[in-house]
């Protein structure tokens, strides 16, 4: 197809062949000009043609239950997926939300009392903890959203507090000095700035490991 265009022609390929974008030797980055091969030949095996819903579901349990149907269905893009956890109910242990909807999840998966701690923790940019559940609030409040969920379909990097969103954090380096910024939605107490502090001088460091210098700081 001599006079197509060559670009439509490029992005077809892109988003219809199974790929894998290949790693690269400028360590943690973003680049410009990623790199592709065939994911045949990534993997050395050929693609199953063959329906793994099943699977899929059991995968997405293990890592997001309990969990809805319309979790599953926001997570996965798939629609109309009641039917297969019909299927899969003998396989699977059920409970109910406060609103009285049905959760799903593997059995002798451990389910934490409600009072158990959960450490500050650092999330990246579009991590799936913020996309794998229609109801969202289980992990962020609603007004938090615009926060998190940003224009052009950007995810925000997020830190959590008792589980929670509580606010984002970046990093930006200027010659050899590397920063990482958090910006709290909400007033933070001392032992969580403290812990974030200490858990953030681990990441900044491990991000921009050809820093001389390193700080964290809680935007005001």
């Amino acid at each position: 197809m001599p006079g197509g265009d060559v670009g439509a022609m490029r992005y077809t390929v892109r988003t219809h062949l199974p790929l894998v974008q290949v790693p690269i030797n400028s360590g943690w980055s973003y680049p410009g000009n990623p790199k592709f091969t065939l994911a045949e030949t990534w993997l050395g095996q050929k693609i199953p043609t063959e329906d793994h819903l099943p699977t899929l579901a059991l995968r997405y349990l293990a890592a997001f239950g309990p969990a809805r149907v319309t979790d599953m269905q926001m997570w996965s893009g798939l629609p109309k997926l009641k039917g297969l956890f019909e299927e899969l109910r003998p396989k699977l242990v059920t409970y109910r939300d406060e609103q009285g909807v049905e959760l799903f999840d593997l059995p002798d998966m451990p389910i934490p009392d409600a009072d158990t701690p959960a450490p500050e923790r650092f999330l990246p940019e579009f991590d799936n903890l913020l996309l794998s559940h229609s109801n969202r609030t289980r992990v962020i409040a609603d007004e938090y959203r615009p926060k998190v969920y940003l224009p052009g379909l950007r995810v925000a990097a997020t830190i959590l507090v008792d589980g929670f969103v509580r606010g984002a954090w970046k990093v930006e380096k200027k010659k050899n000095a590397a920063a990482l910024i958090i910006t709290p939605f909400a007033p933070l107490t001392k032992q969580n700035r403290d812990a974030l502090t200490e858990e953030g001088e681990r990441l900044v460091r491990f991000l921009e490991s050809s820093a001389k210098t390193y700080e964290v700081r809680v935007a005001e």
